[in-house]
């Protein structure tokens, strides 16, 4: 029996036809299935827009019943209310002294930040330190440099050079003292209430633990190399001390000028000047929202690896966006309260808070401004691990830049173009 044929049967296939068919079948059916998606989408977006109290997007208004250390928060509102500016993760480039371990000994007592409290921080750390009247740091000398500032009363410094000759020097507050990496020294709080002073140190790994100093060397040399050592006879050496002083409690010294002559001997004093009077200098740059005094090798000739800038800005004003070419910035506040932002690579920025005691800190060539936010003047320290100070001022370029490309760049018109500073303004209002 014969079956029935179907259309088309015994006839040759037509491949290339049959493919065309099928791609525009799939044609067909894709370009259905995305406007059906495209439909479900929309539908979507519009129920989500329609639906009363959604919202999207970052606020600076939230709730926080806790528990949270609310004194914290209100000391850091730009930490618990970030600006809508602050964008991506930033590392904390902040670190208070309040929270750095104190070893108190009779005489006075001292603290440190270093990489180890502010990861960050690799080129400088910092340690603050008082001395009561008569209380001594005991003679010693660092593996790194140590500049200094003091920030209370006053003090008497003493060293020599590398030729033997001696240099001894009261300091009160605002002057600075700079020693050399090996530069044995000492410092001692004087009459009537010692001195308190910040250490600055050209590596962020420096640590105070880590100083060499002279009852380390009396404890740990056999007693009968040292009586070799200083042309004596071992029994005049059975009192020396066997721990380590650090800081101990003296008599206030003498006179400065008995000091100076018996250090000195038979030969002169140092030609080295390892002291620094900022109050016999003019700032900077003055403008009408504050001040800076730039001290570096220029002014300060042994300070060859740190320099610093001490600044203060008016309430309401700001040290303007800048950023620095040559070094990482390592600050320390000293006065006031005020706010910095940090903006890093790859559209991230965090801002932070800042009061007297805090340490910040900023890497080489971010951009950053420092604004005071408080009712009293804000006063804090630029420090750099280099011989010269040197900043870049965002105004300044852009001023000295076509202003059709900076326009174009910012959208702006041409009027608030011409508004920007054409030199450095540094603190702003000028």
């Amino acid at each position: 029996m014969n079956k029935p044929s179907l259309p088309g049967a015994g006839q040759p296939i037509d491949h290339k036809k049959d493919q065309l068919s099928r791609r525009g079948f799939l044609e067909m059916g894709s370009a259905a299935a995305a406007a059906t998606a495209g439909v479900l989408l929309t539908a979507r977006a519009s129920a989500q827009s329609s639906i009363p109290d959604v919202k999207t997007g970052r606020t600076r208004s939230l709730t926080d019943p806790g528990p949270t250390d609310k004194p914290l928060d209100a000391a850091n509102p730009d930490s618990n209310v970030p600006p809508l500016t602050d964008s991506g993760g930033v590392p904390t480039f902040k670190y208070p002294f309040s929270l750095s371990n104190k070893r108190v000994y009779e005489g006075g007592w001292s603290r440190e930040v270093t990489i180890r409290e502010l990861p960050i921080s690799k080129t400088i750390a910092g340690v603050n330190m008082r001395l009561n009247a008569g209380g001594i740091r005991e003679l010693h000398w660092h593996t790194a440099a140590e500049w200094a500032i003091m920030l209370d009363g006053s003090t008497r410094i003493t060293a020599i050079d590398a030729d033997g000759r001696s240099f001894v020097r009261d300091t009160h507050e605002g002057d600075l003292w700079y020693f050399p990496t090996g530069i044995p020294h000492s410092i001692q709080g004087l009459g009537p209430d010692g001195g308190e002073f910040l250490l600055v140190f050209d590596d962020g790994n420096f640590s105070e633990y880590d100083t060499v100093l002279l009852s380390d060397i009396a404890a740990h040399t056999p007693h009968e190399v040292l009586a070799k050592n200083f042309g004596v006879g071992r029994p005049s050496l059975q009192t020396l001390r066997k721990e380590q002083l650090f800081i101990f409690q003296a008599p206030v010294p003498g006179p400065l000028a008995a000091d100076q002559k018996m250090a000195a001997g038979a030969l002169p004093p140092s030609p080295y000047d390892f002291s620094f009077r900022t109050r016999e200098q003019n700032p900077t740059k003055t403008t009408s929202g504050g001040e800076v005094l730039i001290v570096d090798s220029r002014t300060f000739k042994v300070s060859t690896t740190v320099a610093a800038a001490i600044v203060t800005v008016h309430p309401g004003g700001i040290r303007e966006l800048h950023w620095h070419p040559n070094a990482d910035e390592w600050q320390y506040y000293i006065s006031g309260k005020g706010r910095m932002t940090v903006v890093e690579t790859g559209a991230r920025a965090r801002t932070m808070d800042f009061e007297a005691g805090d340490v910040g800190y900023v890497q080489q060539t971010l951009a950053h401004y420092i604004e005071n936010t408080g009712n009293e003047d804000l006063r804090f320290l630029e420090m750099f691990k280099a011989s010269r100070y040197v900043d870049l001022s965002l105004s300044e370029w852009l001023s000295h830049t076509p202003p059709e490309l900076v326009m174009a760049h910012l959208n702006i018109d041409k009027a608030t173009y011409e508004a920007i500073p054409k030199e450095k303004p540094v603190i702003m209002p000028r």
